[in-house]
């Protein structure tokens, strides 16, 4: 169920490379026990190992392959100078704008009724409404570029796509469907061949 993790399967799988995946067992507790906190010791997944180098937090991930590996796969990041800055700063919006307001959504209406848990009401009507305002940007972005990063796929649009596909479950489906251009964007990115083999990997 992990939105950071689908982040990052669907980051290596982008860029076509093999990759062992490790079963952590956090109904036991497993991630707040060494070994794994070793490798994060926040306790929390994902984690991620290359040789000797040990990586968490998902976007750190996600940038690392995407500019290590540059040459396999997609091409995920902007290699242009004056570019790059731009895609770079709507990595930011995701993650300061996008990411607190999806993730509250994500947990209140995607997660909670799957493991038994009430929604807060409150908390979603808030979160509503802020993300409204974050989408009404976006929809003014994307007139501008057919992605938000740029007029190519990027990281930018690959950290959107786990709260994304939780979100397309619920009730909050309609706040993107109301922004054509915001609707177009998230049908276009959650059909891409990688996220549907992410979808695929974490549910075998």
């Amino acid at each position: 169920m992990s939105t950071a993790t689908m982040r990052v399967v669907a980051c290596v799988i982008e860029k076509d490379l093999d990759f062992e995946f490790v079963f952590v067992d956090m109904a036991t507790d497993e991630h707040k026990k060494h070994p794994f906190l070793s490798l994060n010791p926040f306790g929390q997944v994902p984690a991620f190992a290359d040789g000797d180098l040990k990586l968490f937090e998902s976007r750190a991930i996600t940038q690392y392959i995407a500019h290590v590996y540059a040459s396999n796969g997609y091409q995920l990041i902007l290699q242009d100078p004056k570019k790059m800055p731009i895609m770079s700063v709507w990595m930011e919006v995701e993650g300061q704008k996008f990411e607190p307001l999806a993730s509250k959504l994500t947990w209140e209406l995607g997660i909670k009724p799957m493991i038994g848990m009430s929604t807060d009401d409150a908390i979603v009507k808030e979160s509503e409404e802020q993300l409204s305002k974050v989408l009404d940007i976006y929809e003014t972005r994307l007139a501008e570029s057919k992605y938000l990063g740029g007029d190519s796929f990027t990281l930018v649009d690959l950290h959107h796509m786990p709260n994304i596909y939780y979100l397309m479950g619920t009730k909050v489906k309609a706040l993107f469907d109301l922004r054509p251009r915001v609707s177009a964007w998230c049908a276009d990115i959650l059909a891409r061949p990688a996220w549907v083999k992410c979808l695929e990997k974490l549910q075998n």
